[in-house]
């Protein structure tokens, strides 16, 4: 698995991938590969002006490529249920769900238009509501996966149940690194509910190390020591876009992934590389956590795996 490239990609012809945050970074150049692979790919993202460009750059290099753009904004549960309500009027089955999307470090608090936190109302609470929306799509498909985009920040995370909004203290890296941790207790509690109520997932994370993208450069203030030192460092320890996409393709198409594995680069600190299985911190791990999470999920968004399973 160490020498494991996009050549390794096989033949996804006639299967259907809905990728958010894929008019740019990491998603873009996910959406690029699959499309390559013959995936039927669709881009959801904020932006029409954006997902125009990357279809346009995805056929130039790939002529033939299947794909297409649909706006969906995380940060809003209506759009998420509109984007399914649409894709579900036009699929019959989703083989591939790939929850990238994500914003970083807000230097100001800010809240998505349901009240939510910003980072844990993107990142993490609207991929949770996609994901059930589109799960009898899903269960549609021959063997369906669910890949979630974690991060190296998981490691520094803690769910503050007390707290979840961070509305009595901001701080903008520690809301990161719970909204991130809790992408990662959200994939491994989908897996574990997958198989105890036979949905067929197959749910993998992936987190792409340190790579050059729009989410690093746009994240944190400029002003910071973190940032300015990380900034000197960045050719030593970082890798492009595409190279931090890697880990996500690979738990994508790989046969010889785990469901409820998690991938990341395999050099030093998991910074880059590779793609290889990767480090989840104990705090990933906490069963009741997890649960605890699933369930105030369930009630933040009003929406609940169980009762979209059973209407199916």
């Amino acid at each position: 698995m160490t020498d494991w490239t996009t050549a390794d990609i096989p033949s996804l012809s006639g299967k259907t991938a809905v990728i958010t945050g894929a008019t740019g970074g990491l998603g873009y150049e996910t959406a690029l590969a699959l499309a390559g692979a013959g995936a039927i790919v669709i881009l959801a993202g904020r932006s029409d002006a954006k997902g125009l460009r990357a279809i346009e750059a995805i056929c130039n290099r790939f002529p033939d490529a299947l794909i297409a753009y649909e706006p969906l904004d995380l940060a809003s549960l209506a759009s998420v249920a509109d984007f399914a309500r649409r894709f579900a009027a036009s699929h019959e089955q989703l083989d591939l769900l790939i929850n990238n999307a994500g914003v970083m470090a807000l230097p100001r608090r800010q809240e998505t238009t349901d009240g939510f936190e910003m980072q844990l109302g993107t990142n993490y609470l609207g991929h949770y509501a996609l994901t059930a929306h589109l799960l009898p799509l899903l269960r549609r498909a021959k063997v369906p996966r669910v890949v979630n985009l974690s991060s190296l920040a998981h490691r520094s995370g803690a769910i503050n149940f007390d707290d979840l909004q961070s509305k009595r203290s901001y701080r903008p890296w520690r809301a990161y690194c719970q909204s991130k941790l809790a992408m990662l207790m959200f994939s491994l509690e989908l897996q574990r509910r997958s198989d105890a109520a036979c949905w067929g997932l197959r749910s993998i994370a992936a987190h792409p190390g340190y790579a050059r993208t729009d989410l690093i450069a746009n994240g944190p203030g400029a002003d910071t020591l973190q940032w300015r030192v990380g900034r000197l460092l960045q050719p030593f320890i970082s890798q492009s876009a595409a190279e931090g996409a890697l880990p996500t393709l690979l738990a994508a198409t790989s046969a010889a992934v785990e469901a409820g594995g998690y991938y990341g680069p395999n050099g030093f600190y998991e910074l880059k590389g590779a793609p290889a299985p990767a480090k989840i911190m104990p705090q990933a791990k906490d069963f009741a956590a997890r649960a605890r999470l699933w369930d105030v999920s369930a009630t933040l968004t009003g929406v609940s795996f169980n009762e979209i399973a059973a209407a199916a």
